[in-house]
């Protein structure tokens, strides 16, 4: 049974929405946000203030950014907080729009780093228009399945064009979105959307169908291309040239076919987790850091975080985003609305697949996608974005048990 099935917002509670009187927001998940994210600012000062040094002249400045927009960010995730559903209800198609357009502007006037163009610079920070885009295909998708999602429930032969009526806006939608984001081009931006969009689709009842059929197909392309790329394998090792993907899993299978080349990153990573041992090398003492190993304080903190506080360390934040997680989709289970539920579980599977994507980069489990750690990674308003997700997933919460006023 779908996470939405008995969440119908309907018109009723429309109308009274305005004369509720909220709850308290949940107190456990508060606490565990802001766990994991002074856990994150300490980890930023930890694994950054060697290149700090190096490129900025200042061991503090990432940390001194980061932990500035952390205090910024935890006042806009207690506002967030604060702001009624039916405000996100009416917010979520401006919203995609205005993404939209962003994602389409950064193309002509967006600054360009390693052959793309997908952040704005203002200056004081850069950011990226695609994680503004994330938050509006949530949105959005809870709003078109709560109007017109009924379709998308059960198919059969019978009823092939309803179905194909329901799930049109969706496709479009998504297709609009990836379209723009591969176009910076950000693959790994893609892939989150996508995963979100399954998410939110699978919580609002979309047939399962087509979930396992989907992942099958994804399945053999995947075999098919790590075939084909194994079959070129010793072409690649000897000239370390050849088809970019092709290359991309040679040297996921095999860094060591290229230690200085294309399997440095992977090396210097598997190399941090693996010398922090069961208890780690101690807080603050790293190797890696001191310029070995690559993006340290961004997509590859966990490495670090694995190098100086060991397995038992790793798998104790592992655990704290475990029960974050659980917490949200229960969050998500007992909302009051279908379109509130349906943000809940969008929210917590983009925070979900991006843990899962960073941790599983990080030790070499898929090849380098460049996805960020949530709370932990570098990025000013990557986080602010990150705390106004969870101050909305507190609003939810306050909404879970509502008394009318009156």
């Amino acid at each position: 049974m779908a996470i939405a099935d008995a969440k119908n917002a309907t018109p009723e509670y429309e109308k009274v929405a305005p004369r509720i009187k909220r709850g308290k927001l949940d107190l456990p998940f508060m606490l565990l946000v802001l766990i994991l994210l002074s856990i994150g600012v300490v980890m930023v000062l930890s694994a950054s203030f060697a290149s700090a040094y190096y490129e900025r002249g200042d061991p503090m400045y990432f940390f001194v950014r980061q932990f500035g927009f952390a205090v910024v960010g935890v006042g806009v995730m207690y506002l967030f907080s604060r702001l009624p559903m039916t405000f996100y209800r009416n917010l979520s198609m401006p919203l995609l729009a205005f993404s939209v357009g962003l994602l389409i502007l950064v193309l002509f006037i967006g600054e360009e780093r390693n052959f793309s163009k997908r952040w704005f610079n203002l200056g004081f920070t850069t950011f990226q228009p695609s994680e503004i885009a994330k938050v509006a295909v949530i949105m959005a998708f809870a709003v078109m399945i709560c109007k017109y999602g009924g379709g998308l429930r059960k198919f059969r032969l019978s009823h092939w064009k309803d179905f194909v009526k329901s799930a049109a806006p969706f496709v479009l939608v998504l297709g609009v979105i990836v379209a723009l984001l591969l176009a910076e081009p950000h693959k790994s931006a893609a892939i989150i959307t996508v995963a979100i969009a399954a998410v939110v689709l699978f919580a609002g009842g979309f047939d399962i169908r087509f979930v396992f059929a989907a992942l099958i197909v994804a399945a053999i392309a995947v075999f098919v291309i790590v075939t084909k790329a194994e079959a070129s394998y010793a072409e690649i090792a000897e000239s370390g040239t050849g088809n970019y993907a092709f290359r991309r899993i040679v040297f996921w299978l095999h860094p060591e076919a290229d230690s200085s080349g294309g399997g440095y990153q992977v090396l210097q990573s598997l190399y941090a987790v693996g010398s922090g041992g069961l208890t780690g090398l101690g807080l603050g003492q790293s190797r890696q850091k001191y310029l070995y190993l690559p993006e340290e304080h961004n997509d590859y903190i966990f490495a670090i975080v694995c190098e100086e506080l060991g397995l038992i360390g790793a798998m104790l934040i592992l655990v704290l985003f475990a029960v974050l997680i659980v917490r949200g989709f229960w969050i998500a289970l007992h909302a009051r609305t279908k379109f509130d539920a349906l943000v809940a579980a969008g929210i917590v599977g983009k925070l979900a697949v991006q843990v899962f994507l960073n941790v599983s980069v990080v030790t070499n489990f898929i090849p380098c996608t460049g996805i960020s750690l949530p709370f932990f990674s570098v990025g000013g308003t990557a986080l602010l974005i990150q705390l106004a997700e969870m101050g909305v997933l507190m609003s939810i919460s306050r909404d879970m048990e509502l008394t009318r006023a009156g």
